[in-house]
């Protein structure tokens, strides 16, 4: 189940705008020509940022999301033809054979149920062909990067084409064990409307990760850092045996 920043259409129209710095999906596009993917299957694709980036590079693109304000979002952008936008999520595709398969941002935390999990990563082994690579980032549980998510550190007010000024701020509601619950915050200046999005992400350990890979057919060829997190962050690289 998608949270509402990504369900809600006037919270998905905010995502773009609100998180305009997308540098942390260079890493993925430099992978992308590393491995020579020419069919990727981008999971968790939500506004379209990344599969649209890759389309512009001549690749043959699927993105696939569960929350539908957010593919309306990603089909409504230029080039947006160039990408088959499925409604779902990777437990529910059609026969595809791709060459990379990713989960950029915190998609691979947000399936935070184990049952989900595995069934994504199952989903997504049998997408690939082959040889093919599966290539996501997790955050690292022992930076606690969740005791930075406060509202002096997060608040801001940024002013958004056709809607005003929006301010939004990030508050920890629990932890509980590898679970880590967040709520956003955003207020609209011009009619003064609040509206929230309760966010829920597990922090997997490294090797708990890898367990879970090489049990569903996958070999881990690489565990990388990520560049816009140095230190703080697991970038896998799986393949499909």
């Amino acid at each position: 189940m998608a949270d509402e920043g990504f369900t809600h259409p006037r919270l998905a129209a905010l995502y773009d705008p609100l998180d305009p710095d997308r540098s942390d999906l260079d890493a993925y596009l430099r992978m992308a020509e590393e491995f020579e993917a020419h069919r990727v299957l981008d999971i968790g694709c939500g506004t379209g940022v990344f599969a649209l980036l890759l389309a512009g590079r001549g690749k043959d693109v699927v993105g696939v999301d569960p929350a539908l304000a957010s593919l309306d979002v990603a089909r409504a952008k230029p080039g947006a033809e160039r990408v088959r936008w499925l409604h779902g999520d990777a437990t529910t595709l059609p026969p595809l054979r791709v060459d990379l398969a990713t989960m950029t941002a915190n998609v691979a935390q947000a399936i935070a149920g184990p049952d989900a999990w595995q069934a994504t990563l199952r989903g997504a082994h049998e997408a690939l062909r082959p040889g093919g690579r599966l290539v996501f980032e997790t955050r690292d549980p022992a930076r606690r990067a969740w005791e930075e998510w406060t509202r002096e550190d997060s608040r801001s007010v940024t002013e958004v084409p056709g809607t005003g000024p929006v301010e939004s701020w990030v508050e920890v509601t629990e932890v509980a064990g590898p679970l880590v619950t967040f709520r956003w915050t955003y207020r609209f200046a011009a009619d003064g409307d609040v509206l929230t999005s309760d966010s829920t992400l597990r922090f997997r350990e490294r090797d708990e990760v890898e367990r879970d890979l090489r049990a569903l057919g996958y070999t881990v060829d690489d565990i990388r850092d990520a560049p816009d997190r140095p230190g703080r962050e697991f970038v896998f690289v799986a393949r499909r045996v």
